[in-house]
């Protein structure tokens, strides 16, 4: 008669206790089993989902990432890896020559053909024909005026009149290949509107694609 009173307090204690109570009094069990739906999500089920993290190697050379030595055969890697040597400045698709020039003291133009590497973008196997436009990470910088190099001629540039109507960028300072024998001071609209002291029209190229360069 005793036991058959007990169970009957402990039915009706059970009946008593809020349901808040009973939820916190299991969540003693293991973490797993009082988490809502959206505390459930991992790393590891993240990565499961096929989802590709953000950052380094989520797009083959992406705006601000880093390329290691040498522009054949680009290799991506960390930008604070001992062998990274410049950093993406623009990346664009299709070829140099038919897209959007690269930024005025860009250092060199990496020309990406179209490949199958280990890793991609969208984990297809396939990187699309581009190029990036970079920016050494240490100097000197040839892309920077009078640095004697860069994809781009810009004011404060030297040059060196090669003949036919060419020219080839010169480092102001010397040293080069070539010795610099005009500077381009300003860039305009027509070769009207240069000072009277330009020896040597440039061709810059933009919304002011004549570049009046000086004798030295």
């Amino acid at each position: 008669m005793r036991e058959r009173r007990a169970a009957a307090g402990v039915h009706a204690l059970l009946r008593a206790v809020p349901r808040a109570a009973l939820c916190a009094a299991l969540c003693l069990l293991p973490l797993t089993g009082c988490r809502g739906p959206a505390e459930r999500g991992t790393a590891a089920d993240t990565a499961a989902a096929g989802v590709r993290p953000s950052g380094y190697g989520a797009v083959f050379l992406a705006v601000g990432e880093c390329s290691s030595f040498g522009a054949v055969a680009p290799t991506e890697v960390p930008c604070d890896s001992e062998r990274a040597a410049a950093r993406v400045t623009a990346r664009e698709d299709g070829r140099a020559g038919n897209g959007p020039p690269c930024p005025a003291t860009t250092d060199f133009v990496l020309h990406i053909s179209e490949r199958r590497p280990s890793g991609d973008e969208d984990g297809d196997g396939a990187v699309p024909r581009g190029y990036a436009c970079m920016r050494k990470l240490r100097p000197p910088h040839p892309g920077d005026p009078g640095g004697g190099g860069g994809p781009r001629t810009v004011v404060g540039d030297c040059v060196h009149d090669i003949g036919g109507g060419k020219v080839r960028e010169a480092a102001c300072g010397g040293g080069g290949e070539y010795a610099p024998q005009f500077k381009v001071v300003e860039a305009v609209a027509t070769r009207a509107q240069c000072p009277a002291s330009t020896g040597l029209y440039v061709r810059l190229g933009g919304e002011r694609p004549v570049g009046c360069a000086r004798p030295l």
